[in-house]
């Protein structure tokens, strides 16, 4: 099939070419000429595993290619996904200024039949109004799909190629068949593709996004009561994490979510439930908890060194959001080097991929290392603030050596307590006991 996916943000570029390696013609559209040229050239330009491979591999064949002419590009192709960015507004509702500007100029280009594919989250109602868009200037029927996407970063290659589900909204029996046939290769072990009308399908995402977004605080809300009980939260979430109806996954406590997708979801569908006069009061408790749960770790360094941090060094592991991806959006970490960097410390800090994004916002106000080691040099304390597999493992001894203090901020609970112990570690973590030397 002839595709044109337009943005070639993470959605984006993650979608044209997971749809180019079951043999579609995919092109892809920017504005960003310098990004197009350098996809062109084929420098990929975000993190995350295997997408590399797909694309150096799809661009070589000829399915995969990347051009700022939006005209060209949807008169060439069937399928148009809109992948553009729906930021968070200063109110938490969705700018959709992105998405409806798009569709008003693929309006008179619409010269025969075509579907347009909401790829982005969107809030519930917005399918309709790019319709409006399109319809004013369509020469031709055309349909509006919602296909909101589940990409998990880090693992958005394997989520495209062999999705949970897929969640389709449209009242078309035309475009029911042609993303049914476009969508077959991914599902031949007999994960569903689910149809339903489109306010559905928008409002899922957003639905399924804040659902996890809230274990997740309840989880993070368990472990300052298992601190304040003297429990450990590790034997609680086993005891009901095999528990088939709660499940285990989303249920490790730690310094708050982070990302493109849970903040900004949760507050557009607190915001959505607004405009039609509902309060959802779980989702308001959610985000409230989760900004707590930032500083959480923060709190802990301050009352360690008696609210005396000034002049101290801190090495911190982990900038991004989560491991195996660069992505820094409204990582925890970053409100905890601002409120370190506000106390006075110096701050040398490491990650294997999210670096050069911390840059752009830290500057020159963080020491950034090239391995974790280099960071823990001259350190008053270590802080763990994202759970790459790197650091699972350290070489303890010669972190002691390399460190003021034996003395660890664990956000993640990366390490035993009992390993803690044994090597003489000061060591806090989340929702465990504190290990004194």
């Amino acid at each position: 099939m002839n595709i044109c996916v337009i943005g070639t943000g993470y959605v984006g570029l993650v979608t044209g070419t997971c749809l180019a390696e079951t043999g579609n013609q995919v092109i892809c559209v920017d504005i960003n000429e310098e990004k197009v040229r350098k996809m062109q050239a084929g420098i990929i330009p975000i993190y995350e595993p295997h997408l590399d491979i797909l694309f150096e591999r799809n661009i070589k064949q000829g399915r995969l290619s990347f051009t700022t002419n939006l005209e060209e590009s949807v008169r060439q192709s069937q399928i148009l996904f809109l992948a553009l960015p729906t930021p968070e507004g200063e109110d938490g509702s969705a700018d959709l200024s992105y998405i409806l500007s798009v569709a008003e100029k693929i309006g008179p280009l619409v010269d025969e039949y075509k579907i347009i594919i909401d790829k982005s989250t969107v809030p519930v109602g917005t399918g309709d109004k790019v319709k409006e868009k399109i319809v004013a200037h369509a020469k031709q029927a055309f349909d509006v799909v919602s296909n909101p996407e589940f990409l998990r970063e880090g693992y958005a290659v394997d989520d495209f190629m062999k999705p949970d589900r897929i969640v389709i909204g449209t009242e078309s029996e035309q475009a029911r068949k042609i993303l049914g046939e476009l969508y077959a290769p991914y599902v031949r072990q007999g994960n569903p593709i689910i149809f339903m009308d489109i306010r559905s399908a928008e409002l899922t995402k957003y639905a399924a996004n804040a659902f996890l977004a809230t274990k997740i605080s309840f989880m993070n809300e368990i472990a300052i009561l298992c601190e304040k009980m003297e429990a450990d939260v590790d034997m609680v979430r086993y005891g009901i994490g095999t528990d088939d109806r709660i499940g285990r996954r989303f249920l490790f406590p730690g310094i708050g979510y982070g990302g493109s997708c849970f903040p900004k979801d949760v507050k557009a569908l607190i915001k959505s439930s607004a405009d039609v006069d509902y309060t959802f009061e779980i989702l308001n408790a959610v985000t409230h908890v989760n900004e707590r749960q930032k500083n959480i770790l923060v709190k802990k360094i301050a009352k360690h060194f008696s609210n005396n941090l000034k002049g101290k060094t801190m090495a911190i592991w982990g900038i991004s959001f989560k491991p195996d991806t660069d992505d820094i959006r409204e990582a925890p970490s970053i409100s905890i080097l601002q409120a370190l960097l506000k106390e006075g410390v110096t701050i040398r800090a490491y990650d294997p991929e999210g670096m050069e994004n911390a840059k752009k916002i830290l500057g020159d106000n963080v020491m950034f290392c090239n391995n974790p080691y280099h960071a823990a040099e001259g350190a008053d304390a270590l802080i763990i603030a994202t759970e790459w597999s790197v650091f699972r493992t350290p070489d303890f001894e010669r972190l002691m050596q390399l460190m003021k203090n034996k003395l660890i901020f664990d956000g993640r609970n990366i390490f035993s307590l009992n390993k803690m112990e044994e090597l003489g570690f000061h060591y806090y973590s989340i929702g465990r006991r504190t290990i004194h030397p």
